[in-house]
């Protein structure tokens, strides 16, 4: 379990439809779709709307300065300006449907224009003594939360660039007969510090958007691990029902094929298709005894509640290997000795099963389950002998795509000697734990991480009492 926190791919609890993987038994890898990289996520209506205000408000502004205020303007040059930005914003609108997506260069490409159009609409106006200098951060600080981080970059030395070159070259402002004669230093000053809040804003911009965005593809994997979990639930109860429903006519047939059987001569045309009858009915009451046996039916109503001993049991049991063993301690409240029933909920095997499935792959030879009860609160410790949890990553346990960066890439692991080499590959970025952590939390329950006194990593689970009784009374 020592790198459980840096799993890249949750793998569902309970049976696979599709039967074994590699991954161990019953075990599937899931990854959660991504967006394609290469795609924004920009519509063009988004950006045909900015543009069209963009161009009202600098040609109210350039309108207002020179009639109202009185202030001479290079009027041909600056609504020149304006009229190619209203002409090429007219143009994408006209050229694809207002609901197309953008990929990533064309959003890109979209806010270098805008930030060239608006550096010469500077230029004509003063440049950086212009104190609408500072819109040059709107595109890059928009493209810091929608584009790649390759686009971002680009665009924000883009715009530093212009920065620089407004701060030497451009006419100068539009004032009163006297003029406005900024001093040098000043305007040296301005372009470093908007260079610098181009740099700092999007960096810190683009940071929080990836982490939203993270956040938000770790909570669509754990949604579909539930849903499947459900799925699988709701398949197998079915599973049940109809062994159950098609026991009594499957009987019947089988009765009649073997009297038949019975009644036939060996040499009679009929023999054969009778034998086979009696062997397909045969193997028909096979299937279903087979899938009256398989723990999904669990599911019905009849198994709504369980011991805790045996959720526990049943969440562990796809994840086994025969060289770990499972130990389960209880230590009840000496006044509450029988162990609390608990709902047979998705999220419950499911969450359990994800942290017991990493305690098993990790473990050397043991991995120890204390349940523990009383009137107010039940808890499960879930501790193995493994190497521990990094300690660099403790505090960060419960992160989606959480990494360790360049130097794990070095680490390489195999299903059997996970215990030894203590490390798995870099990809791998504890989409496990945070499923976990969010399924059980979404049942009422909260999970911390620590290593215990052998060095193993211990997980530990707890719910209030009351959380599962509403649940049972529910059920």
């Amino acid at each position: 379990m020592a790198l459980s926190g840096t799993d890249a791919a949750f793998k569902p609890s309970g049976p696979s439809p599709a039967g074994p993987s590699s991954s161990g038994p019953g075990a599937a890898t899931v990854r959660p779709a991504r967006l394609p990289r290469q795609r924004g996520r920009i519509r063009l209506r988004t950006i045909v709307f900015i543009r069209w205000i963009a161009v009202v408000g600098q040609l109210s502004t350039l309108l207002f300065v020179h009639f109202a205020m009185g202030y001479a303007l290079p009027l041909v040059w600056t609504l020149g300006t304006v009229a190619a930005l209203a002409a090429v914003t007219a143009g994408a609108q006209l050229r694809r449907s207002a609901s197309a997506r953008l990929t990533d260069r064309e959003s890109a490409l979209y806010f270098a224009f805008d930030m060239l159009q608006l550096s010469v609409l500077l230029f004509l106006t003063g440049g950086l003594d212009n104190p609408f200098a500072i819109l040059i951060l709107a595109p890059v600080t928009v493209s810091a939360t929608t584009l790649s981080y390759r686009s971002t970059v680009g665009l924000a030395a883009l715009a530093i660039t212009f920065i620089n070159a407004l701060a030497v070259f451009h006419l100068p402002l539009p004032w009163s007969e006297e003029g406005l004669d900024l001093a040098p230093n000043f305007v040296t000053a301005l372009a470093i510090a908007l260079g610098l809040a181009v740099i700092f804003i999007t960096s810190y911009v683009y940071r929080v958007a990836q982490e939203s965005r993270r956040l938000s593809d770790a909570l669509a994997a754990a949604q579909a691990a539930l849903d499947r979990e459900q799925s699988l639930s709701s398949l197998g109860a079915l599973a049940a029902a109809a062994a159950h429903e098609l026991g009594s006519p499957l009987g019947t047939i089988s009765l009649v094929s073997r009297e038949l059987q019975r009644d036939l001569a060996p040499d009679n045309p009929l023999r054969s298709d009778v034998d086979l009858l009696v062997s397909q009915s045969q193997r028909c009451r096979e299937i279903l005894t087979e899938l009256s046996r398989r723990p999904e039916d669990s599911s019905a109503d009849h198994f709504a509640k369980l011991p805790l001993p045996l959720l526990i049991e049943l969440a562990a049991e796809p994840h086994r290997r025969p060289e770990v063993a499972l130990r389960i301690e209880e230590a009840p409240d000496p006044a509450d000795p029988v162990p609390p029933m608990v709902p047979r909920r998705p999220e419950l095997i499911h969450g359990l099963g994800n942290l017991l499935q990493n305690a098993i792959e990790f473990a050397r030879e043991e991995v120890k389950i204390a349940l523990t009860w009383n009137a107010a609160k039940i808890g499960v410790t879930i501790s193995d002998d493994g190497v521990g949890f990094p300690p660099d990553l403790l505090d960060r346990l419960g992160d989606p795509y959480l990494s360790r960066g360049p130097e794990a890439k070095k680490g390489s692991v195999k299903k059997s000697g996970a215990a030894k080499t203590g490390e798995r590959p870099g990809d791998h970025m504890g989409l496990g734990i945070f499923i976990a952590q969010q399924l059980i939390e979404k049942s009422g329950g909260s999970v911390s991480f620590s290593n215990n006194a052998f060095g193993g990593a211990e997980v530990h689970a707890t719910w209030p009492r009351s959380a599962f009784e509403g649940a049972l009374d529910h059920d």
